[in-house]
Formats: structure tokens, C-alpha cells, sequence
């Protein structure tokens, strides 16, 4: 990542939605992926690329996902109507009066992008010069998002999305993955002319797209490589396979640092926990919370461990669960055990 900008970076995560189709009560951002809100991961994958400021939009259920905020450096702006994702980026604008920013936009229900992702994103807007870069990406089943129109020279000319869409343009795999690089001067003003004559009444943010075109500024299309990595969660079912996906990750990057895993699909180790070389994880082991364990260990299956201190050459015994307790090297655990409590010693 260049460390010197022509412009501050400025990261407007929109988490103001009420996401009906999950079916909940709940704010979708606050939905659990491994564990932790969705929305949490998305701020995890902009932390690399160092932004100087962070705005998170909240609106549906403000102070619930305000909470969830603590210990992360950023800062909330509330959309008090819900009027689309344009209108949402505008409730930033006060808080980024008077300076001019390059304005890196996504959703706060995208738990599976990448941080070298944003980062490649980021250098591609910088050296194209761009007024706009957009993320975009190829799927066989498009359905549901909006399509990206080309012209006959190649280039970008808009975003249609779906509900808009005729025929035609409902076969176009390319899709806007809802990821953006702008100027904010050129966002804000543009996005005061935004209208909300659409299907759904709403101030589309997708509609900076051809209004650089029509101003003759330059637009730029950056392809995601990972196509499953930028779609948003929508349901319990999408809710799921993402969790799975990240499991996936975490598994992969804990064997590739020494530690064996049997039936891996069936693990969950945290991400606070940490787990060294040359340990065992049997199926269906859990390993929660900020628990440590030692090496050589070896964890039978089903067992449970919340928040534990497991040092070297440890055994657990199939299907104990464990909390808040310390195994000192070399302890056997017989399987079965029920361990709950404040931190305890345990030979």
C-alpha cells in the first residue's frame, strides 16, 4: 500500500439497513459470522489499507449497532430516513465538510471480502485517476443485482439495477459488487442531483456511475478475483455459507501453520484464539473465546473449550466441555468433563 496520498482516505461503511429479508428483528450488520457481527469483519478487511477516518452509517436500531462498536477507531453518522444507499452516503457529508477525500465505500454486510482485495482496489483507483472505481464481478446467476452497462467503446456507462432492468440487461453477468472509490467532492455534489425516480424511490448511489459519464470524467471498473467474496448477506441461508467460507479460511491458515486438523469442515477455533504447532484437533472440536493452547496437545473429539489456558502436552477427552479454566502441561482430561468457573488450575 503507498503510504503517501494525494488525498486523506476516508472509509463510509453503510450499516443503516434494516435487512428485511432475514427475517429478524435484529439489524442485519449485527447478525453473527464466526461469532462476531458481520459488520465487524468488514472493518477488519479496511484496517490494512490504514484509512484516515472511518464513518460507520447506522440508522435501524442506531444505539444496538453503536454498541457493538466499541474498541474499534471510527466514527458514527446517523441516516434518519431509509432511502437508499445514495441517501446514506450523504448523511457522511457534514462530518466531511470543508476537505476534499477519496471516499472508499462498501456495505457493512460484506463479511467475506478480503483486505488485499480493497487494497489492490485502492492502488488500481490511484493510478488510473479516476473519478470513479467500482467493484465489479462475474456471476453465473446475476439475480438481484445491479448489472454493469458497457459502452461500444468498452467503457463503463452505468449501473441498471435489477427492478429497473429490461430483459436484455438481465442477462448481463457482470454485476456491481457495491464497492466504491470517489473523489468526495465530485460523490457529494453529484449525489444532491440524484433524483428518485426508480422503482423504488430511492436515491441510488449506483447513479454516480453515469453522472461521471455524462460529466465526461473517467470511470473505472476494478474485477474482483474471488466473485463469492463480495456478496452481501441477505438471508440466514446466505448467512450460513458465509460462516462456513470463513471457517474455511481459518482452518486453512491454522494448518498451514503446523497445527493438524481431522475433518476440518467440522472445526471452529475463534478468531481470538490461538493454537500452536504440532496440536491435534479431532471433529467437531470447538475452540472459543481467547483461549490459548499449547503445543503437542491433542483435543478428542466434540470437545468444547471457552476462554481456557491449555499449555503443552495436554489431552482433553472426547466431548468435555471446558470454561474459564487452565490445563498445565501434560494434564489428562477425561473425556466427559464439565469444567465452568473462574480461572482454575487443573494437573
Amino acid at each position: 500500500m503507498p503510504m503517501v496520498r494525494a488525498t486523506p482516505l476516508v472509509a463510509i461503511v453503510l450499516a443503516a439497513g434494516k435487512g428485511t429479508r432475514m427475517k429478524s428483528t435484529r439489524a442485519k450488520v449485527l447478525h453473527e459470522v464466526m461469532a462476531v457481527p458481520m459488520l465487524h469483519h468488514v472493518l477488519h478487511a479496511i484496517a490494512p489499507l490504514h484509512p484516515d477516518r472511518t464513518l460507520v452509517v447506522v440508522g435501524h436500531q442506531r444505539d444496538t449497532v453503536e454498541a457493538t462498536l466499541t474498541g474499534f477507531d471510527v466514527e458514527s453518522v446517523e441516516q434518519k430516513q431509509q432511502r437508499g444507499t445514495g441517501d446514506a452516503v450523504l448523511a457522511a457529508e457534514q462530518s466531511l465538510a470543508g476537505g476534499n477525500w477519496t471516499a472508499l465505500i462498501l456495505c457493512g454486510d460484506t463479511p467475506l471480502i478480503r483486505p488485499q482485495t480493497l487494497c489492490d482496489m485502492y492502488t488500481a483507483h490511484q493510478d488510473s485517476g479516476a473519478a470513479v472505481t467500482l467493484m465489479t464481478t462475474l456471476l453465473d446467476n446475476p439475480t438481484n443485482y445491479g448489472r454493469i452497462l458497457h459502452g461500444a467503446d468498452g467503457k463503463i456507462t452505468a449501473i441498471i439495477e435489477e427492478k429497473d432492468a429490461t430483459a436484455e440487461q438481465r442477462a448481463i453477468r457482470e454485476i456491481n459488487a457495491g464497492i466504491y472509490l470517489a473523489d468526495s467532492r465530485f460523490l457529494f455534489q453529484t449525489l444532491h442531483q440524484v433524483g428518485t425516480d426508480n422503482s423504488q424511490g430511492e436515491v441510488y448511489l449506483t447513479d454516480i456511475v453515469s453522472h461521471a459519464v455524462a460529466d465526461g470524467r473517467s470511470v473505472h471498473g476494478f474485477t474482483a478475483p474471488h466473485p463469492g467474496d463480495v456478496l452481501g448477506v441477505n438471508s440466514r441461508v446466505e448467512l450460513a455459507a458465509a460462516h462456513r467460507e470463513l471457517q474455511s479460511r481459518r482452518n486453512r491458515d491454522l494448518m498451514l501453520q503446523g497445527v493438524t486438523m481431522l475433518s476440518p469442515e467440522t472445526i471452529f477455533v475463534s478468531l481470538d484464539a490461538v493454537i500452536s504447532e504440532d496440536t491435534v484437533l479431532q471433529a467437531g472440536t470447538q475452540i472459543r473465546g481467547a483461549t490459548r493452547v499449547g503445543r503437542f496437545c491433542h483435543i478428542e473429539p466434540g470437545v468444547i473449550l471457552d476462554n481456557c489456558l491449555v499449555e503443552d502436552e495436554v489431552r482433553v477427552g472426547a466431548y468435555s466441555c471446558l470454561s474459564d479454566c487452565i490445563l498445565e502441561t501434560q494434564a489428562v482430561i477425561a473425556p466427559h468433563t464439565t469444567i465452568s468457573g473462574p480461572k482454575q488450575s487443573t494437573p
